[in-house]
């Protein structure tokens, strides 16, 4: 069985930061959970912080440099997502909506997504459900269920003991596995073979031949 791929994108601006650990722990998790079905998995993490340039290159050239080019194609050929942002101003960060702005509009198309985000109270914890979900839900993503936000106070003494970080971060994760478990691995396909697009075994030969009315 094809190894899943899963694309981890973290918009945390500092480092290290808060939104890079709840990535993590979101990526092992789900990775553990799709373990416990047989089905291999590998994700590759993406820090936007280190794009942030090229990303507004980007936005104002209409080109990709290539760091930037290849984290997009990782994020389009993944298997799944996992996103986390930081909390500005009761929505997602700028840097993340502008990574989001330079992929084709159709890329993320029935892609399942595990939606996470941090900010420093829990007072924007609605802001997973408010703005990024219908962020994703646009583009025609499936985001799963479960969205884990964390405040700081998740990762102290005085965490939330109703519902613990790390069992809302296995609940999405488990949702993640089932989507992703659901769903067939995405083929790396040549854009130059013609049986890609002419159908397995056919030739160009076929298709003058379809013409010619043979």
């Amino acid at each position: 069985m094809s190894t899943r791929r899963i694309a981890v994108v973290s918009a945390g601006l500092s480092n290290p930061s808060s939104t890079r650990m709840l990535a993590d722990r979101l990526t092992a998790s789900t990775v553990g959970a799709l373990a416990e079905r047989e089905i291999q998995a590998s994700a590759d993490v993406i820090e936007l912080r280190d794009l942030a340039h090229d990303i507004m290159n980007n936005l104002l050239t209409g080109f990709a440099p290539a760091a930037l080019e290849a984290a997009i194609n990782t994020v389009v050929s993944a298997d799944a997502l996992i996103v986390v942002t930081p909390i500005f101003s009761t929505s997602y960060s700028g840097l993340f909506k502008s990574f989001i702005d330079v992929l084709d509009p159709d890329a993320l198309t029935g892609k399942p997504v595990l939606i996470g985000a941090n900010a420093g109270t829990a007072r924007h914890s609605l802001a997973i459900d408010y703005a990024i979900r219908p962020l994703f839900t646009y583009l025609h993503a499936e985001p799963v269920s479960t969205g884990v936000f964390a405040a700081s106070s998740d990762w102290g003494a005085s965490a939330d003991e109703v519902a613990p970080l790390g069992s809302r971060v296995d609940r999405g994760a488990r949702e993640l596995a089932e989507a992703i478990a659901r769903k067939e691995t995405v083929a790396d396909l040549d854009p130059f073979d013609p049986a890609n697009y002419l159908g397995e075994g056919r030739s160009f030969g076929h298709l003058l031949g379809g013409l010619a009315g043979e």
